[in-house]
């Protein structure tokens, strides 16, 4: 069986016209297509449409827990914050990035109210 190897990856290159081999089958010439949309990158409206829907549902419960734990604060908050989150998100990464969510709403209701 062959491999094709990363050199040929990429490259365009031309049938050859021979029914067998790499480059076999008839010789075309390929379509330039345009790029695919990258999914998974941020868009306009997918921001604005989870601003607004964050806006109007306001916090989860979890959500609240994490912010009266911020609020009440002491010594090691942001410790039982990432706690708490890790036990109810499962994941290292995902548990810190709600602990700074949660923080950075917080902060945003301070600087509305002063």
């Amino acid at each position: 069986r062959w491999n094709v190897t990363e050199s040929f990856v990429g490259i365009g290159i031309m049938s050859t016209g021979i029914a067998v081999g790499l480059n076999k089958g008839f010789p075309v010439e390929k379509k330039a297509r345009p790029a695919g949309r990258c999914k998974g990158a941020k868009t306009a409206k997918a921001e604005l449409c989870r601003e607004v829907v964050r806006e109007v549902s306001g916090l989860l419960a979890y959500e609240r827990r994490l912010m009266d734990m911020l609020k009440i604060g002491g010594a090691s908050a942001e410790k039982r914050m990432y706690k708490f989150a890790k036990k109810r998100l499962g994941t290292h990464k995902r548990a810190n990035k709600k602990k700074e969510d949660v923080k950075d709403v917080y902060a945003r209701m301070r600087a509305k109210n002063a």
